[in-house]
């Protein structure tokens, strides 16, 4: 007989970037890990290096970073430390980004323009990356611009059973900000109860970012709680006009309800000036005390995360944390 047999135990190990180390934590915490001890330091050009103090051969590795600015910085150091496991012979990296960096930037709005979300795949992929794992896309379709399993986590379960559970008394209706997230509020409006659906109908400046030009509802509001769904908060713009508009078509009052509280300038000041009651958001990216404010409620997505590792590290169904939705 030739050859030689070993079975050989998986070794499940976590690494998180210095961008987000709190969700990283409570992530190892919830799996029974630590985090593996690291270097990581800029030299003086800024130049950025990382190496881990503990051997990496063989393991099942999950690197934990998300992207928050200043972005370009930390999906630079997401890569290396990527690279740096590809090298050490670790048996397969899953690169866990509970933001995806240049998510917005998925298909050409005008001609000449680049698609920096495929761009951010490719990188990735080159780097030694085997699967991703992320939360609540900008777009659907960028699962496909990665070329192996991308599970795509939604962290609606626990805004909505929030919402429910503190709301769910009164009459609700669901706001989609914009036409092309109407399938998400349907999501949303499932597990209210069947709540009723509404729009807001905006006219979007193709020559100024994060600028919207005209608002009116579409849907009766009038009277309803109405919980305003979105994935992410940047400059709060969008989100604020939509409250206001809301409020203005005879709504008892608003929810504002996001993944990813990016809060760029001047996002916190509209916040919390705008009519909306209350403003639930999760920890996919780090809010730092500044940006805290009073209406402001931050859920925390390590329960969801950690499940999805253990899924992914026992060969397990991430699509059955969801009751088969994807």
């Amino acid at each position: 007989m030739t050859g030689y047999k070993k079975t050989t135990e998986k070794n499940l190990m976590v690494f998180s970037g210095r961008a987000h180390p709190d969700l990283a934590t409570e992530v190892a915490d919830l799996l029974g890990t630590d985090l593996v001890p690291q270097s990581a330091y800029e030299f003086a050009n800024s130049e950025i290096y990382v190496r881990y103090e503990e051997s990496v051969r063989g393991c099942d590795a999950f690197v934990i970073q998300s992207h928050t600015a200043p972005i370009n910085e930390w999906i630079m150091e997401h890569l290396i430390m990527v690279d740096a496991l590809k090298r050490a012979s670790a048996k397969r990296i899953t690169v866990v980004m509970p933001f995806y960096g240049y998510a917005r930037q998925d298909k050409k709005h005008k001609g000449r323009e680049p698609i920096s979300a495929r761009l951010m795949a490719d990188l990735f992929k080159t780097a030694g990356a085997d699967r991703l794992i992320t939360v609540d896309l900008h777009a659907d379709q960028i699962q496909g611009f990665f070329d192996g399993p991308v599970d795509h986590l939604m962290a609606l379960p626990i805004l909505a059973d929030y919402v429910k559970e503190k709301y769910g008394h009164q009459s609700l209706a669901v706001v989609s900000p914009d036409a092309g997230r109407i399938k998400v509020a349907e999501r949303w409006s499932s597990r209210l109860g069947g709540a009723p659906l509404a729009f807001i109908h905006k006219t979007r400046r193709v020559d100024r970012p994060n600028e919207t030009v005209a608002n009116r509802v579409v849907g009766d509001v009038s009277g309803r709680m109405c919980v305003l769904v979105d994935d992410m908060i940047d400059t709060g713009g969008t989100i604020v006009k939509a409250a206001e508009a809301l409020m203005a078509d005879g709504a008892a009052g608003v929810i504002i309800a996001a993944t990813h509280a990016i809060l760029s300038d001047p996002a916190v000041d509209r916040l919390k000036n705008s009519p909306a009651a209350e403003v639930v958001v999760t920890n996919t990216l780090p809010i730092s005390p500044d940006r805290v404010f009073d209406k402001l409620t931050c859920l925390s997505i390590a329960p969801l995360v950690s499940r999805a590792i253990r899924e992914v590290f026992e060969d397990g169904s991430v699509t059955s944390m969801f009751d088969g939705a994807s």
